[in-house]
């Protein structure tokens, strides 16, 4: 039998190279997508054709096409090569924001969103992410990934106004292309290539794992939280920059707002998450951050001026931010180790349809009704989600690790798991020999990392 693997190992040279250059693309996109939030409802306001419905619509229209395309981009990655489809998915968003950027109506900027959308590429991304790391590091390169994407979203929400200022939102769209062929050649030069590609239960989606995952009450749980949220979030972003601008500040000073919400939100989150993981007590942040959210909304009814209104903002991203930080977190302690990358794809396919559906109830709302009854709405949603939260089960604060078992037979694959259970700190092990690994579930407070470590190293020495 091979050396199966040595837990405290450092990732290597190729694995942080993959794991590096793939963040950065999936930031790449991502920025494009998120510098239209604050900017996009101003500028197109003044459109032929557009009204406040079409405004939020051309906001998140880009989450249903992506909420559709994700999962078969992921599946066909398994088929035709991880990175022949996110090629592909780049030059589609590429092509939809040219069609935006050339053109002068709220309808070709609809369509230039939806394209954009068709581009998805995530799954993909983290299937070969998966096929360029080796089983230990995988946790920790998604991660990373994870992180590239917030960042890519508080960056994009204060720069986005400052680039409107100057070249205007057709300016963002050709920038946005440029970012995609820019990441087109992370892609093909800089990405390394996989010495194999295979289907990786814990970062893809198997479709024959789709009924596990709906029928758990947890999972789907999260998933509604991360419906409402990022509904609440698209439909804020069609109002709130009016108000802004309502008050009396220039769009072009927008980020003046947006960058000191977003820096001292996150700087007042950090304690809560220290809480939430070290002290467990996650249930107790995470309903408390929806309530705070759901306050946030509420304030929005009430605020007489620029400064009330700046103050429920940043409520409202404390909320968010702090959401945003746990949610991730609890899917990972939900789901089993062999059904994560289902579990998050039924996750991800809900957060960007509820992009979609709440940027086009927003903007609806916000025409026919006015600003009250899209934060009314916010607030009963988030009121609905605090109620789903407060029966959700504590989660198990058990961390995932993956172990290869290279070329263990069945048999003594069987004897090597059943001794994997006698290692403290080891709480669920779940084989997959046709895969060569074994998912665990540990408890990182307990585990015995040395004597995980000398049963490897025993294993390996037969």
């Amino acid at each position: 039998m091979t050396q199966l693997q040595d837990i405290t190992s450092p990732m290597t040279a190729l694995e942080k190279r993959a794991t590096l250059s793939l963040s950065s693309i999936y930031a790449l996109r991502m920025l494009g997508l998120f510098m239209l939030f604050p900017v996009l409802s101003l500028y197109t306001e003044k459109m032929e054709g557009a009204t406040p419905f079409l405004i939020g619509l051309a906001i998140g229209i880009y989450g249903l096409t992506q909420a559709i395309m994700q999962i078969p981009f992921g599946l066909l990655s398994d088929r035709v090569g991880r990175k022949k489809i996110i090629v592909l998915g780049l030059i589609i968003f590429a092509a939809g924001s040219v069609v935006a950027a050339l053109s002068t109506t709220i309808y070709g900027i609809l369509a230039g969103r939806a394209i954009q959308g068709g581009g998805a590429i995530a799954a993909a991304i983290m299937a070969l992410v998966a096929d360029s790391t080796q089983e230990v590091h995988r946790t920790k390169a998604m991660a990373t990934i994870g992180a590239s994407i917030g960042v890519s979203f508080g960056v994009a929400i204060v720069v986005g106004p400052i680039i409107a200022g100057y070249i205007g939102v057709s300016g963002i769209f050709w920038l946005t292309g440029a970012l995609a062929l820019l990441a087109i050649l992370v892609v093909l030069f800089i990405v390394p290539n996989p010495k194999k590609s295979v289907v990786h239960p814990d970062a893809e989606v198997v479709p024959g794992q789709f009924f596990k995952v709906l029928k758990n009450p947890d999972l789907l749980r999260l998933d509604y939280g991360i419906f409402i949220l990022h509904s609440c979030l698209t439909a804020s972003f069609v109002v709130i920059p009016f108000l802004i601008r309502d008050a009396g500040v220039d769009i072009e000073s927008h980020w003046k707002i947006y960058l000191p919400i977003l820096v001292s939100s996150m700087a007042v989150i950090v304690p809560f998450v220290i809480i939430a993981e070290t002290k467990r007590k996650m249930k107790i942040v995470f309903v408390g951050a929806i309530i705070t959210l759901m306050l946030a909304n509420l304030g929005f009814l009430f605020y007489n001026d620029l400064y009330s209104l700046i103050g429920f903002f940043w409520l409202f991203f404390c909320g968010f931010n702090l959401l945003e930080a746990t949610l991730p977190s609890l899917i990972s302690k939900t789901a089993p180790g062999d059904l994560k990358g289902t579990a998050m794809g039924a996750y991800s396919s809900s957060q960007f349809m509820g992009a979609f559906v709440g940027s086009s109830v927003g903007g609806w709302l916000y025409g026919e009704m006015g600003a009250e009854a899209v934060f009314y709405l916010c607030a009963c949603a988030t009121g609905s989600w605090a109620i789903v939260a407060l029966s959700m089960n504590p989660p198990n604060y058990l961390a995932n690790m993956l172990l290869s078992l290279e070329e263990i037979d069945e048999e003594n694959g069987k004897k090597f798991v059943s001794e994997l259970l006698d290692v403290v700190g080891i709480e669920e092990v779940t084989p997959h020999f046709v895969e060569r690994v074994v998912y665990l579930k540990v408890d990182n407070k307990q585990l015995q990392k040395d004597d995980l470590q000398n049963l490897i190293n025993d294993w390996s020495k037969l």
